[in-house]
């Protein structure tokens, strides 16, 4: 017998001839009228090449090849009613899912806590899997699969086929040690272009270093670093001054002794998203992450 040439629809029809042992009540509970359901009946007769159901008395018994298909035919059905047709739901609770986000050094300080916390709540099987990567890369790794939601600053993922959300907007402060000789309470702009800076450059375009050379303001940059974690130690323990998103500001007042000054300068805002490719858009796991992101970190 060549799959190719069965119709599932008849293991419906098989399926509720067992049930209800009568063509009238089967092709009733089917949906059916009862000449496509006697016209389907023959049609399974004629696939198996058997009878399949006779009448006794008032009633179609099953010929021992019915009874034979029966267990069969009962799992397919359980499966396409089960696990196919039903609904896509994801519980947390007995999920064993790994989430991949994508996400910078300062996404991961700050974002990273407080979902791990809240994975750790949800369900004990859920991990999380960060990783970092340049912006152009974040769209192909999307949309691959190997990544599902990206959290940050990624103006490439505005496009066709990306959804997204946004979540924050950042705004950019200096940070310095606590005793800096130099710098009180206000900076002015002399002093900022005048001060020896760190500046963070993780290898792509970097929206304050755009809009100073859009000014025409040059600084004196002692320290390039790649990333944003590096500063906590060098700022902490040198004169130098370095300009940073306020959520990154706010995690290096917290662990080191370093404060916040204003930007002598009207700098411009971050709007921080959360992105995710249209192959996720419908999957109830990442329906539920992105909820839980848009929960914990929305302005």
């Amino acid at each position: 017998m060549d799959i190719r040439h069965i119709d599932l629809n008849l293991l419906r029809v098989f399926d509720a001839m067992l049930e209800h042992r009568s063509v009238s009540r089967a092709a009733e509970a089917i949906g059916l009228s009862q000449p496509a359901m006697s016209a389907a009946v023959a049609r399974l007769r004629t696939l198996f090449g058997d009878a399949l159901f006779v009448r006794t008395g008032s009633q179609m018994q099953p010929t021992p090849r019915a009874v034979s298909l029966a267990p069969a035919v009962r799992r397919v059905m359980d499966t396409i009613k089960g696990e196919i047709l039903q609904a896509h739901t994801f519980d947390p609770a007995s999920s064993e899912r790994t989430f991949t986000l994508i996400t910078p050094d300062i996404g991961e300080i700050n974002f990273v806590p407080k979902l791990l916390a809240r994975f750790v709540q949800a369900g004990p099987g859920l991990n999380l899997r960060t990783l970092a990567m340049p912006r152009h890369a974040a769209a192909e790794a999307l949309e691959s699969g190997e990544a599902e939601l990206a959290i940050g600053y990624f103006p490439d993922l505005h496009k066709a086929g990306m959804f997204q959300q946004l979540l924050f907007r950042n705004t950019f402060v200096c940070i310095v040690r606590s005793g800096h000789p130099e710098v009180g309470d206000v900076l002015t702009l002399k002093q900022y272009l005048a001060l020896p800076h760190a500046a963070v450059r993780p290898g792509r375009e970097h929206l304050f270093e755009e809009f100073l050379q859009r000014k025409g303001l040059r600084r004196r940059v002692l320290l390039e670093t790649s990333h944003f974690t590096s500063l906590l130690p060098i700022i902490e323990s040198s004169d130098l001054i370095a300009t940073v998103p306020r959520d990154m500001a706010n995690v290096c007042v917290q662990h080191a002794d370093i404060r916040m000054v204003d930007v002598p300068l009207k700098a411009p805002t971050i709007e921080v998203h959360q992105f995710w490719p249209r192959r996720f858009h419908r999957d109830a796991g990442n329906m539920w992450l992105r909820g839980l992101v848009h929960e914990l970190f929305r302005a």
